[in-house]
Formats: C-alpha cells, sequence, structure tokens
C-alpha cells in the first residue's frame, strides 16, 4: 500500500496571554480541509486532508484518526504525531485531560475493543515501551519509573530490524492485559517525562516522546502472526527565546528541541523532494521515526496551530512545514508470518537473551548439540539485523 503522509491542521482555542496582549484571530478556516492565516505578507492559504478549528472537541478529531489504530492491529507499523510551536496544543492533542482525553487514551480504548472482537478468531498479545529524548539524549521512561533514584540506566541503541521497522535495543517493555493496565503504564511514564514552565506554556514539554504499541494477533484459523506497531509522537514545540523567555536550562533545552527539530525538518525536505540521500542519521530524533517517514509505516501528522496573530509567523512556519510533510509518500507494508516462523523468532529471541531452551517441548527440533546443549534452529528468517544507529 503507497500513499502519502495524511496530514490535520488543528488550531487551539486563544490563550490567556493572548487576549491580555489584545491580540486578533489571523486564521481563518474556509471549508473542512482549507485554511487561511493573515500574515504580514497578505493571506496565504493551506489545504490538507482535514482542517479542524478550535471548536471541534476531542472525540470528533479521533474520529478521524481510528482506523489507523485497525490498521495497527492488522499488522501494520503505524505512527500518529504532533507538531507546531511551543504552548500550541500538542500535548493536549496527544494525551489531553481526565474530563478531555486525548488520542492516546482513545486509542488504548479502541485496541482492547478490537481485541474483544478478536475473541475466539486470534490470540492478541499487547505490550508497550515509552522513550523521550531529552537534551539529545534517550531516556527509557519505563526504567525511570521502575528506578527512580537510578542516575546511570542501562544504554539505549536505536536500530533497524530486517523488515526496515525501528526499535529500541535495550528498552523496557512492559505487557498489558486490560486498558486499564496500558493507560496506567501510559501515564506512569507521561509522569516521569521533562516538562518545564515558559512564558507561553505553564507545563512546557521539554522533551520528545514516543509511546509505542506492539501487537502481536495470532489468527486461530490461519496460523499466521502478525505484529504491528502503533506509535504516539509527542514532539516538543520549536521556540523562539524572545517569546518564551527561556534562560538558563531552559535555554539549553530549547535550543536541543530546535536542533533535532531543524533535522526532522532537513529529512521531510530530502523525502519531499526524493533526493537520494536522507539524513536520517543526524539527529537521535529522526532516527527514532525513520520507518514513519520515508519508511513502511501508515502515518498521520497533526500540525497545531495558534489562532492569533501575535504567533502568525510561527504559524506559517508551522503550516508549511506540515505542506512538505504531506508530499512524502510512504510503503506501508503488512508484518506477518506464519506459525513455524513466529516459533522459531520466539526461539531465537530467548536464546540471544540467554535463555535455555528445550526444542523437543518447544514443538519441533532436537537436542543434538555437543554436550547436551541447545543449538539454533535452521531458518529462512535470521534474527532482527541492525544499520548500526547509534542511540542515546
Amino acid at each position: 500500500m503507497k500513499g502519502k503522509i495524511r496530514v490535520f491542521a488543528r488550531c487551539r482555542p486563544f490563550a490567556g496571554y493572548e487576549r491580555e496582549r489584545g491580540c486578533q484571530q489571523c486564521v481563518a478556516f474556509l471549508d473542512e480541509t482549507t485554511l487561511e492565516v493573515r500574515g504580514s505578507r497578505g493571506p496565504k492559504q493551506f489545504i490538507f486532508d482535514a482542517a479542524f478549528p478550535a471548536s471541534v472537541g476531542q472525540e470528533e478529531v479521533f474520529e478521524d484518526m481510528k482506523n489507523l489504530v485497525r490498521s495497527a492491529m492488522d499488522g501494520f507499523n503505524v505512527c500518529v504525531f504532533a507538531y507546531g510551536q511551543t504552548g500550541s496544543g500538542k500535548t493536549f492533542t496527544m494525551s489531553g485531560t481526565p474530563e478531555m482525553p486525548g488520542l492516546t487514551p482513545r486509542t488504548i480504548a479502541e485496541i482492547f475493543l478490537l481485541k474483544e472482537g478478536l475473541a475466539g478468531v486470534a490470540d492478541v498479545t499487547i505490550s508497550c515501551y515509552f522513550v523521550e529524548l531529552y537534551l539529545d539524549n534517550l531516556r527509557d521512561l519505563f526504567y525511570a519509573v521502575d528506578n527512580p533514584r537510578d542516575t546511570k540506566p542501562p544504554k539505549l541503541d536505536i536500530k533497524v530490524d530486517e523488515k526496515k521497522m525501528v526499535y529500541v535495543k535495550g528498552v523496557v517493555t512492559k505487557p498489558a492485559a486490560s486498558a486499564e493496565e496500558l493507560s496506567a503504564l501510559f501515564d506512569a511514564g507521561n509522569r516521569m517525562r521533562k516538562v518545564g514552565g515558559t512564558k507561553m506554556n505553564a507545563e512546557s514539554s521539554r522533551s520528545h516522546s514516543i509511546f509505542s504499541v506492539l501487537l502481536e494477533v495470532a489468527n486461530r484459523t490461519t496460523q499466521k502472526t502478525s505484529l504491528g506497531k502503533l506509535s504516539l509522537v509527542d514532539l516538543a514545540g520549536s521556540e523562539r527565546a524572545d517569546k518564551t523567555g527561556a534562560a538558563a536550562e531552559r535555554l539549553k533545552e530549547a535550543q536541543s528541541i530546535n536542533k533535532s527539530l531543524s533535522a526532522l525538518g532537513d529529512v521531510i525536505s530530502a523525502l519531499s523532494t526524493e533526493e537520494k540521500f536522507i539524513p536520517y542519521r543526524n539527529n537521535k530524533l529522526t532516527q527514532l521515526m525513520q520507518d514513519s517517514l520515508g519508511g513502511n509505516a501508515k502515518t498521520l501528522m497533526f500540525v497545531n496551530i495558534s489562532p492569533a496573530d501575535y504567533n502568525a509567523d510561527e504559524t506559517l512556519t508551522s503550516l508549511a512545514y506540515a505542506a512538505r510533510v504531506k508530499l512524502i509518500t510512504n510503503n506501508a507494508s503488512k508484518t506477518q508470518d506464519s506459525a513455524e516462523v513466529a516459533r522459531l523468532k520466539a526461539i531465537i529471541k530467548r536464546m540471544q537473551a540467554g535463555e535455555k531452551v528445550d526444542l523437543d517441548s518447544g514443538g519441533g527440533g532436537s537436542d543434538d548439540g555437543p554436550g547436551g546443549e541447545t543449538q539454533p534452529p535452521a531458518s529462512d528468517n535470521p534474527p532482527a539485523a541492525d544499520d548500526g544507529a547509534a542511540g542515546g
């Protein structure tokens, strides 16, 4: 399945500081896909797959992305990410509030609703990992939850497997048997994220976060096993120090954020113009998103904007960035193995982790190695390869 990355634009309501400044509305929604921004050089129109004014609520926004959850359950690599200047509503779109849940909690509920629908037809195993990129370092948020006093966590490496899917070597992966468990894991990890206050946002995300849900579906009838990955990415916002008042540590964070977003912009530019060399390796953020941009994923981008003329320049920059993303074409493909291949891969994974495996009780093979030691089975599907991309 080949197709362009879908892009949704979403405008938040006026913020308190914008009202205090007497700001005027500079964004107009002409129809369900078109918006116009009045900047210093006159009005400019943008057309996306959907354009949501501030009056559109969380439930309606989720309805337009719900089918992607089913795609992940079907074995596709799916990525949903939010982009925009600091304070533009990205975290509200992705996480929301207890009263107005965002895309992530609604996605979690939908995953288990789909799992219930497969009861009796397939066995569904759900697990997840949660990382953030802070000051160019990759942090395992689940490890931080389990080891809050450990100042030297294990090193993480960003890898790419033989199916061109990104994974994080060394990351803590946790299983979830219910929507409540998965929600609790997300909330616990989210509380470990780096946040801080600026003049434009009382609780500004100071990192990029990636919450990835792994969905393994073993169909009892076809004996096929699919593995889908659904990544929900909350990017930190681009900043201008003169507006945010960033200084000292906040300024250092802002510089790191802007550097990674600039690298992401370079990748988007290269992909949209179909250049031969794509600079994924220039930043850990672009390495993490390698399979979501120009990869094998079904990807949806939310570009979040402010309605105020005070932020018109940043709004225009964000929308121009999103317009480039819309030009990128991805090759979405299912990840699916036969039951036997899936079993052999599981054995290899356990052996790589140092476990002893009894192949006879595992459903095949014989213990014919020297001294009774288990030998790895022959397979046309070798263990995951990586491209050597270094992580945090």
